[in-house]
């Protein structure tokens, strides 16, 4: 009697086993679509890569060549390129070009933390009259293009005697001057819980207390975002510092990728090259470091409570 149940147990779990005819296993279209999948993605990050693997390998192609062989590999791979960019241009090293782009660039994002996120507590948390009206007013700066108020800010910063400074490039960072960052901001206060806040009433604390103790911590993933952005902005801006800055010694380094090209618009190709490479650099390292927290932010942006 056992061995006839043991024979029917065996005969049920090989028929349950039995894939059903004109169904294919799961498994299989699974691993399918991740091999899909995972070639779209390696195809799209080939395409994204690209430009930034032919402007390495142009680094290393000697002057004479950029004519005869446009494409990615260089013929006679060279160093010169570099030795030439290290060894400075017009009197000045390149290391002065990169700290003067690291200053605005630091200092940039200092300020524009500081001020967008006291700004954006202000318009989130604090009640004042006509609070609506100046957050509206404050939107609508978003709609107004910078080259309209370029010469008003340079004629007052001429009247203030700042020009070949770095003040002006700086002052609008202090003064809550990035509508984008104060909204980004706002919305993340917006989404904490107004509980915590009270809570801490009772206890005796004030806003400064409440900002610094309690909505700094928890909007830090807009922070970063908003220090990512204003890092590339900064490093990356050009028609500021041509305006305002008129010293050679005070160029930061696209104003002084100029430098490369004469009054007959021939370039130094090689060299231009080596120093663009150079200069993106600093931005991939950063975006690499705190891509988590830009990540984080996003993800936390559709939380509530």
């Amino acid at each position: 009697m056992s061995n006839t149940t043991e024979a029917v147990k065996g005969e049920y779990v090989q028929n349950a086993l039995a894939p059903v005819p004109g169904r294919s296993p799961r498994p299989k279209r699974g691993a399918v679509n991740t091999v899909v999948w995972f070639v779209v993605l390696l195809g799209l990050t080939i395409v994204v890569l690209y430009p930034l693997v032919w402007l390495f390998l142009a680094t290393f192609k000697p002057a004479g060549e950029f004519g005869q062989n446009p494409g990615m590999f260089p013929q006679n791979p060279t160093l010169e390129n570099y030795v030439k960019v290290l060894d400075g241009i017009a009197g000045i090293p390149l290391w002065r070009f990169f700290a003067n782009s690291v200053f605005l660039a630091v200092m940039s994002v200092v300020g524009t933390i500081v001020s967008s996120s006291m700004a954006a507590y202000a318009f989130a948390r604090v009640k004042f009259m006509g609070q609506k009206i100046l957050f509206a007013a404050m939107i609508g700066t978003l709609l107004l293009p910078f080259h309209v108020i370029i010469i008003p800010q340079y004629i007052i910063f001429q009247k203030l005697d700042l020009i070949d400074t770095y003040v002006p490039l700086l002052l609008g960072r202090f003064l809550a001057t990035e509508a984008f960052f104060i909204f980004l901001i706002v919305q993340f206060i917006r989404n904490i819980p107004q509980d915590m806040d009270e809570a801490a009433r009772l206890d005796g604390a004030g806003h400064a207390r409440i900002f610094f103790s309690i909505i700094l911590p928890l909007i830090r993933p807009a922070l970063v975002t908003t220090a990512i952005f204003t890092f590339i902005g900064s490093w990356n801006d050009f028609l500021g510092p041509l305006l305002y800055v008129n010293s050679p010694e005070q160029y930061p380094l696209p104003v002084a990728l100029r430098l490369y090209n004469d009054a007959t618009s021939g370039s130094d190709l090689g060299a231009t090259f080596a120093v663009s490479f150079l200069a993106l650099l600093p931005i991939l390292i950063f975006f690499i470091v705190f891509q988590r927290f830009l990540i984080a932010g996003v993800a936390t942006q559709g939380l509530k409570g």
